[in-house]
């Protein structure tokens, strides 16, 4: 039996042979492609090499690659756990060719490999090709040999023209071409027709290796482009190739999945290994643990939120298999026992996955646990349909994924009105769209693109310069001549030392004059990613394009701000360093009298890793390193080992800012000249902005030490009204924190006392119902705890009883506690007495049988509802 790990290699082995350069496998988060949400096929990391836009030092490719259909088109994710070969992460085993071979190497090639070297039963398999491409078939038919009765012309069987199981293309644009596919037959016992049929979604043949041609390069408006030379592109699934080549069926069934099924297993005390929510688990954990080792988070958008739904998928089946406590984390272990020889930053990433797997299931466990009550109430009174309005309830309110509740109602048979939960997501949308509409952005017409050159920037040297060229003035969105005096406007310059806000960093402020006026600039913008343009207000004569003024920055802002952003590549750094290098940044500003830091981190931070933090950045500050300013092409600022910001675009030549040996990032904002310069870093606040997002907010230089003389006059303040001196104030704190809580236990057992002398009265208030004593009254000044005391020693002076007791708490609220004791408890349970009073003063509560707890809104309804106690008793007794 070949394992899984010797069909990798082989595979590369094979193609080695065959003059084949090995290539590692590209993140799942594909590079610098804004079509694609996930890395979904082997061919993703080569789609410039395709297109002529990019060249490599080799013309034949070999690798394995992960990938994950879990989003966006390509996504398997409702599928897994209910089908044999669905997974929403897979590894594809692939082969190409940059205009080097083509049709008849790549068939020959893929037919001695699986008959040769794998030695599967020629008889055994039969190939398909796109309806028109005759030169494969030939091939096929004439040179491997391949019977025509085992050769399958697919047509456009999808609507369109080119849309068809035979011709392949990854997105709606970009490279794409006819394919053939090579299927297994696994035999007459399996139910199924071959590809083509009517019956050919059955089990019988499957696709285990797809040889695409990579002819043409797909248009917006989907004319085909010939490639500037034609190439291919295979695809093999490891998965489905290690079912055959193991004797297997099913691909849950492979050695890779079955480890990780037994211990999915034993942390869910489940002895069927056959459950369909233990594949769903093994599935999962790989998707997870990959997509947080290439740097994603769980988060409420993007890809973050792909990931968030797997997760939860998988702690929902958890759930169902009777696990309450986190677990899913503690098959990270197993995953990498499997696969870490393969992709060892999956071994160096361990730590980091399983930290942010548990903090995940830990942040589910209160969701899942909220949602499924309230899907058992709607699933209760929904005839066949789950309405889309409660789907919707259930994801607005109480963060239940509307996927989870599509997959409940189906093991319930149970449908879901997915239309009606989409309009009720519609109508949040345009809702928050009108909510959120405000005015002061700021465009320039894309006419005057075409004619301007980009802004040149003068400012990393200089803080004013002269005789700067006016080369647009802005209005209202609209392109002017001239403005006068008075008139708001843009201004945009040949050249400037005016810095605008990107990456960041806030834009600059300062004046440009002239002979006939001054121009205060208020801000500088980045327009269209070229033109810095000047917002302010301008007082004199007329300014006319084709001017010359004089600018000058505002140079103690500006230093203010060099120093916060050289301090945030420093916290970065020290970040990445105390916390591990999933640490990213997820955004940043960069003013004069804060930066602002947001990164992907999954749990707060603690005083002590604030505080190495803290130091290490003063540390670098001490050393006083050089702010060295490299400009070199991307590959080699890459190979230099600067860090490249996600999400950011970069040219092919970048600006490089070195800070000694501690950080080295792509940058193109101002800077200090040596970190000394930045005097002292203060961090103020660290807390969560987003699922797996915090912030820090910090201060430098005199803006710290500021900050920290206003901290100690604060403190001055506090010792003067202790009655003592500074060093005195934490121990003069404790004595009154231990004071105020020897006084609140004195008042609690006042409050105690008070409340038994009360309970020993309202006993003589118990009425006999059938043969029970029933008491419910009001407990005036009793908070939760002190109902509870009483309603306990009710029971035991009672006896057989059921008590109801309430309390007003002063702010229109009311506390209920009930309790059934000896033989009321057959008849009536507490938690159904509670119910029944608090629905009728809108509110809710529940319990145990023999005592509940809960609270609604103080009214009239209160009397009537405790009046009504003791015929309600009655009926339950009778």
């Amino acid at each position: 039996m070949y394992s899984s790990k010797q069909i990798r290699q082989q595979f590369l082995d094979f193609f080695r042979s065959k003059a084949h350069e090995i290539v590692p496998s590209a993140p799942l988060v594909p590079g610098n492609d804004p079509t694609l949400l996930f890395t979904n096929s082997g061919m993703v990391q080569f789609k410039d090499v395709f297109l002529g836009a990019e060249k490599r030092s080799y013309v034949r490719a070999a690798d394995v690659q992960r990938c994950l259909r879990a989003g966006g088109k390509h996504n398997d994710l409702d599928s897994v756990g209910y089908t044999a070969r669905h997974h929403t992460f897979f590894e594809m085993l692939g082969n190409w060719s940059f205009g080097d071979y083509f049709k008849k190497e790549a068939i020959a090639w893929a037919w001695e490999l699986l008959t040769g070297v794998w030695k599967l039963p020629a008889e055994r398999l039969l190939v398909t090709v796109y309806h028109s491409d005759d030169e494969a078939y030939a091939i096929w038919r004439d040179d491997i040999g391949v019977p025509e009765s085992r050769i399958v012309r697919i047509g456009d069987n999808k609507g369109a023209p080119y849309a068809s199981d035979n011709f392949w293309q990854m997105a709606d644009t970009g490279p794409c071409g006819p394919c053939t596919e090579i299927f297994y037959d696994h035999g007459a016992h399996i139910a199924g027709g071959p590809p083509g049929s009517p019956d050919e979604d059955g089990d019988r043949f499957i696709e285990i290796w797809n040889l695409v041609f990579m002819q043409f390069d797909r248009q917006p408006d989907g004319t085909l482009v010939p490639l500037p030379a034609p190439c291919v592109d295979t695809g093999m699934g490891l998965e489905r190739l290690a079912a055959i080549l193991q004797g297997v069926h099913s691909n849950y069934e492979i050695d890779l999945f079955q480890a990780l099924i037994r211990r999915a297993a034993e942390l869910t005390a489940t002895a069927d290994l056959q459950n369909k929510s233990l594949r769903v688990i093994a599935d999962h954990i790989r998707a997870s643990a990959f997509l947080i080792v290439d740097g994603v988070l769980p988060s409420n958008e993007g890809r973050g939120y792909v990931l968030r739904r797997i997760i939860r998928r998988a702690l929902r089946h958890g759930w169902m298999l009777g696990v309450r406590e986190p677990f899913f984390h503690r098959l990270v272990a197993d995953l990498v026992a499997q696969m870490g020889d393969a992709y060892p930053e999956l071994v160096q990433r361990q730590a980091v996955v399983e930290q942010a797997l548990r903090a995940e299931e830990e942040r589910f466990a209160e969701t899942l646990d909220a949602g499924m009550k309230i899907f058992d109430e709607v699933a209760a009174r929904a005839t066949g349909t789950i309405a889309g309005q409660d789907a919707f309830r259930l994801y607005d309110t109480y963060g239940f994924p509307v996927d989870l509740t599509a997959d409940i109602a189906r093991e319930r048979g149970l449908s879901l009105d997915m239309a009606g939960f989409e309009a009720a997501m519609e109508q949040q949308r345009q809702t928050a769209r009108a909510a959120g509409k405000f005015g002061g952005g700021h465009t320039i017409p894309a006419e005057l693109v075409a004619q301007l050159s980009a802004t040149q920037f003068l400012g990393y040297d200089q803080v004013e310069a002269e005789d700067l060229k006016v080369v647009a003035l802005l209005r209202d969105g609209q392109s002017v001549a001239a403005i006068g005096d008075g008139e708001r406007a843009l201004v945009i310059l040949d050249c400037t030392p005016f810095y605008g806000e990107s990456g960041g960093q806030v834009g600059d402020t300062g004046e440009l004059s002239s002979a006939t006026g001054r121009f205060a600039v208020e801000d500088t913008l980045k327009l269209a990613g070229a033109f810095h343009a000047h917002l302010g207000q301008w007082t004199g004569g007329t300014l006319k394009v084709g001017d010359l003024v004089n600018g000058r920055i505002d140079r103690d802002r500006r230093s203010a701000i060099v120093l916060n952003h050289t301090a945030t590549h420093l916290l970065h750094a020290a970040l990445r360093k105390v916390l591990g290098d999933h640490v990213q940044q997820k955004g940043s500003l960069v003013a004069p009298d804060r930066l602002r830091f947001d990164f992907a981190h999954f749990q707060p931070l603690s005083a002590d890793e604030l505080a190495r933090i803290e130091a290490l950045v003063n540390d670098e500050i001490r050393a006083n390193h050089d702010a060295d300013i490299r400009h070199m092409g991307m590959q080699e600022a890459l190979d230099f080992g600067a860090m490249a910001l996600f999400g950011e675009k970069y040219g092919e030549r970048v600006r490089v800012l070195r800070l000694g040996e501690f950080s080295t990032e792509l940058c193109g904002g101002t800077h200090v000249r040596r970190t000394g310069d930045i005097g002292v870093f203060k961090i103020l606040s660290e807390g969560g902005v987003a699922a797996g997002v915090r912030r820090i907010e910090a201060v430098t230089g005199t803006g710290a030490l500021a900050w920290i003389g206003q901290q100690q006059a604060r403190l001055d303040t506090v010792a003067e009204l202790l009655g003592g001196r500074r060093d005195e104030v934490p121990d003069r704190v404790r004595a009154l924190i231990e004071r105020q809580k020897q006084l609140e236990k004195d008042i609690e057992a006042l409050k105690a006392k008070q409340a038994a002398s009360a309970a020993g009265d309202l006993a003589a208030q118990a009425v006999d119902v059938a043969g029970l004593k029933v008491l419910a009254a009001v407990l005036e000044g009793a908070d939760s705890k002190a109902l509870r005391d009483s309603v306990d020693r009710l029971k035991d002076k009672l006896g057989n009883a059921v008590i109801l007791l309430a309390a007003r708490s002063g702010d229109g609220k009311v506390q209920l506690v009930a309790g059934s004791h000896g033989a009321a408890l057959a008849k009536v349970k507490a938690g159904e007495l509670l119910g029944h009073v608090a629905s009728q003063i809108g509110g809710r509560g529940g319990g145990r049988p023999d005592l509940a707890q809960g609270g609604g809104e103080d009214s009239p309804a209160l009397d009537a509802a405790l009046r009504a106690v003791p015929d309600w008793v009655r009926e339950r007794a009778a």
